[in-house]
């Protein structure tokens, strides 16, 4: 084959290889879930919005809290003053006075991308805070501090959050990077908890009213990936700032190896997507996580070399 023709023949071959977007996302990373190991990315330490997707550390936060305080997620949460002004459309109908329990606060916020699920969440834990440290700071800052703390913790160094349930303030928006974002989706996924609630279609939860009644209601998941290619999760962020974004997860059967002395080494597979800035965020996310898997074993093919 003439050199021109074979120099041609490649480039097609790996332009085939990218996956083809119909607008460019702001940024993406594809990342191994063990290591944080990127695959592929763009622009993965640049700044962005993040919206929703920083629920993510909210709940990281509120699990924490749990297991430190030694509290029970079936205890109740008292929806506070004021969250007509969080998220006016209120979908699920909370008023100031309704208790509901932390763990469908939970889902709430994670299922369904509850604004109010979020700030009640933040509210509870941070009084709770407030009165270990017999700190005069507001809860909601004390809160908001924590979760701050969590993303120094891993190393988050690009990222600032402002509230709990990640809404554009008047000024200025939540923000993190791919990168940071994969970082703190690792951290997450090791909490079996974490998995559970954010692998969930569907959920019935309660809220028991101040006149003595109960009323349900039925989450449903706004990441319409769910179930598609195994993926199990994780989370979806929208705002005008931010644009359209997603975090997904999809894992495959673990690899399994015998070694020279008969014992066996297993390796979980599980890689995670995020995608921030998008016009298509669902379609986006899906092209990325099948090209993932093809880098993903060409990098295990090569013994899972790390970035140094």
């Amino acid at each position: 084959m003439h050199p021109r023709f074979a120099a041609f023949f490649l480039t097609c071959l790996l332009a085939s290889a990218q996956p083809v977007f119909a607008q460019e996302p702001a940024a993406f990373a594809i990342a191994d879930a063990t290591t944080g190991h990127l695959l592929d990315a763009q622009r993965p330490n640049k700044k962005l919005p993040i919206a929703s997707l920083t629920k993510i550390a909210t709940a990281m936060v509120v699990l924490d809290w749990l297991d430190m305080s030694k509290q029970n997620a079936g205890n109740l949460a008292t929806i506070p003053l004021g969250v007509s002004a969080i998220d006016p459309a209120n979908p699920i109908g909370f008023q100031p006075g309704d208790q509901v329990s932390i763990r469908d606060l939970l889902y709430a916020m994670l299922v369904q991308s509850d604004n109010i699920a979020a700030y009640t969440l933040a509210d509870h834990v941070g009084r709770d805070l407030q009165r270990n440290a017999q700190s005069v700071a507001k809860p909601m800052d004390l809160f908001v501090a924590q979760m701050n703390a969590l993303a120094r913790s891993l190393g988050m160094t690009r990222t600032t959050f402002l509230n709990p349930h990640g809404l554009d303030t008047a000024h200025e928006s939540p923000y993190s990077t791919a990168r940071d974002l994969v970082t703190l989706t690792c951290a997450a996924l090791k909490r079996s908890s974490f998995r559970f609630y954010v692998s969930q279609k569907e959920r019935r939860i309660a809220r028991h009213l101040p006149n003595g009644k109960t009323a349900e209601y039925n989450l449903v998941n706004t990441n319409e990936l769910l179930g598609i290619n195994a993926i199990d999760g994780v989370k979806t962020g929208k705002s005008s700032r931010a644009g359209e974004c997603l975090i997904i997860s999809a894992a495959r059967p673990p690899e399994s190896i015998q070694n020279p002395d008969g014992s066996y080494t297993v390796t979980p597979r599980r890689l995670i997507v995020v995608v921030l800035g998008s016009t298509d965020r669902f379609n986006d996310a899906k092209r990325l996580l099948d090209n993932g898997w093809n880098l993903y074993d060409q990098w295990a093919s090569m013994g899972r070399p790390l970035e140094k």
